[in-house]
């Protein structure tokens, strides 16, 4: 028994099994627009102000027609982006490297099927890797990431 209590607490402590090195995955069972609340309120909390919102869904949608076939083969039905950035943040990554300004703003993205939300962020740590900022990159992305679990786990 006390097996199956430690591979519980492992599934919720791990990052998603479908994760890559460079991208992280969060998934959840839950509506895609309160799982998008949760996660614009819990950046905008966290200091990360939410600076624009693309809805790529919607733009998709609008290409149907020229599209064809190929139109949302994956049967989506959210794509949306939070673009975010915290001017602290930005200030001591550009103390640290100039260089990885390339990484702000920041965003995460959020896709919808059958049910699912899931939550996808670009590892700042991978693109700062061996960088004077790494470890200010690795301190972004502990943040967010910290946001995002957050706010898929309080629902």
């Amino acid at each position: 028994m006390p097996y199956l209590y430690l591979f519980v607490a492992l599934l919720f402590a791990l990052p998603a099994w479908a994760d890559t090195p460079a991208i992280r995955e969060y998934a959840v069972k839950s509506p895609a627009d309160a799982t998008y609340q949760r996660l614009y309120d819990g950046l905008e909390a966290g200091g990360y102000f939410v600076i624009f919102e693309p809805n790529m869904g919607r733009s998709l949608a609008g290409m149907a027609d020229k599209l064809e076939a190929d139109y949302n083969r994956n049967q989506l039905s959210t794509m949306r982006s939070l673009v975010f950035c915290n001017p602290v943040v930005t200030n001591r990554i550009a103390n640290a490297d100039p260089a990885l300004l390339a990484l702000c703003p920041l965003h995460i993205t959020l896709t919808h099927r059958d049910g699912v939300s899931t939550v996808y962020f670009a590892r700042p740590s991978v693109l700062a890797a061996g960088s004077a900022g790494e470890a200010a990159a690795l301190q972004i992305e502990t943040a967010i990431d910290g946001i995002i679990r957050s706010a898929l786990h309080d629902q």
